[in-house]
């Protein structure tokens, strides 16, 4: 019984102790001018969906989880966050090729309509983050338009 107390003690210091180490935070009070809401006449229902579904992965501006200072789920959400926005950082849109956008709004389509975008992990606790069927298909008309205009 001693051995389970002193596993127990020191599995609580570390946990203790894990909270201690900061994380990035990845917060932006300015909307740059590369912003993908800013460059494209996004209408209002898309821009709504987008914020709520992509961009707290992709973009400058994550709007934290209650949960964002407990580790290790910070460390979780950072990874994500930096994975996300290495794939895909629509606050550095404009800075992409026309070339590289078409193949980003092409990736975007393919993954809403399959359902690997947003992921699951999130929509477990962002509820409002999944897309219905409507939104999928509204999405997709907006992007795909969007695509041929490049």
């Amino acid at each position: 019984m001693r051995i389970v107390k002193t596993i127990a003690i020191i599995l609580l210091v570390a946990f203790v102790g894990i909270q201690f180490i900061p994380t990035e935070r990845n917060q932006s009070s300015i909307v740059p001018a590369t912003d993908f809401m800013r460059v494209n006449n996004v209408p209002e229902t898309i821009q709504k969906k987008l914020q709520v579904s992509c961009y707290d992965c992709h973009s400058n501006n994550t709007q934290y989880p209650w949960y964002n200072k407990i580790q290790p789920a910070a460390w979780f959400l950072e990874d994500h966050i930096k994975e996300g926005k290495a794939e895909l950082n629509f606050s550095e849109w404009d800075s992409l090729s026309n070339r590289r956008k078409k193949s980003k709004l092409r990736s975007i389509i393919k993954q809403i309509e399959s359902g690997e975008m947003p992921l699951y992990s999130y929509t477990l606790i962002h509820k409002d983050a999944i897309f219905t069927k409507e939104e999928v298909v509204e999405m997709n008309k907006f992007i795909t338009q969007l695509k041929d205009s490049l």
